[in-house]
């Protein structure tokens, strides 16, 4: 990063801190685990000062290395939570929210990833099924949610250890997936089918099946889900009556947020 940068600044701008932002942007898909040299020469700073940013990343849990490459973790969804949750999602969700409700008579949320759990920031409650009641902002452990499970597959290996880092797998019914083996096979199927079913592991009773909403580049920043009781509904009927019309609502919410949300160029 050039010392003699042309671009005028105020008296307030705080040079290290523009820095450090580099150093989190010189991650890419193009570029998912860049060496120090790497980094050094995305962002124009010397190897000293790239080595510097780099571990105080490490240091404070957003980036992991091996010695020679260095790599995101599941920690920098942190900083995109604030955005996501104070952005249109929440406004463009709702209504989509209330007519699935509406559609299939069962309460239906949304939900980000910020690791170990998930934060609701949209939700249409029909009738109370869990014994704590759900509002923007509660949060539950990943592993034992639909929603945590689609947005658990969609992340890569790197990002999937760095969250089983933070995770505490406790077993919350005596249908918690509790161990790393069943949790994997778990999300793979996830990952296959497209959406994923959590029934009761999270409370006795409560069934819910959740579906990815995409961005652009056909990422999970999101998860859309429809809850009910697992008496009231058979494990057969949730697929044939609830999975289609969630799946119709995820491309609906992602193909309205995709027209709100200006598309970011990589550079």
């Amino acid at each position: 990063m050039d010392s003699d940068d042309p671009v005028e600044r105020g008296a307030h701008h705080v040079q290290s801190l523009e820095r450090g932002l580099a150093v989190i942007k010189a991650f890419s898909a193009e570029a998912p685990h860049p060496t120090l040299s790497d980094v050094a020469r995305i962002t124009g700073l010397t190897r000293a000062a790239a080595r510097r940013f780099l571990l105080t990343l490490v240091d404070l849990g957003y980036v992991r290395t091996d010695g020679k490459y260095f790599s995101l973790t599941a920690r920098v969804l942190d900083l995109g939570y604030a955005y996501l949750s104070s952005m249109s999602l929440s406004e463009i969700a709702q209504p989509h929210l209330e007519r699935l409700s509406a559609q299939v008579r069962e309460s239906s949320s949304v939900s980000v990833l910020e690791p170990p759990d998930i934060v609701y920031v949209a939700r249409v409650a029909v009738s109370r099924i869990m014994t704590v009641s759900i509002n923007v902002g509660t949060r539950f452990p990943a592993y034992a949610t639909s929603m945590g499970h689609v947005l658990l597959a969609d992340m890569s290996p790197v990002e999937f250890e760095a969250y089983l880092m933070v995770a505490d797998f406790d077993r919350l019914t005596t249908h918690t997936l509790t161990d790393r083996a069943s949790l994997q096979a778990e999300l793979a199927k996830v990952a296959e089918q497209g959406w994923a079913m959590v029934d009761q592991e999270l409370e006795e009773g409560l069934r819910s099946v959740a579906a990815p909403i995409r961005d652009r580049l056909g990422r999970a920043v999101a998860a859309v889900n429809i809850s009910t009781h697992a008496s009231r509904t058979p494990i057969d009927l949730v697929r044939t009556d609830l999975v289609p019309p969630l799946l119709e609502t995820a491309k609906a919410i992602a193909a309205d947020l995709a027209v709100s949300t200006p598309k970011v160029a990589r550079g």
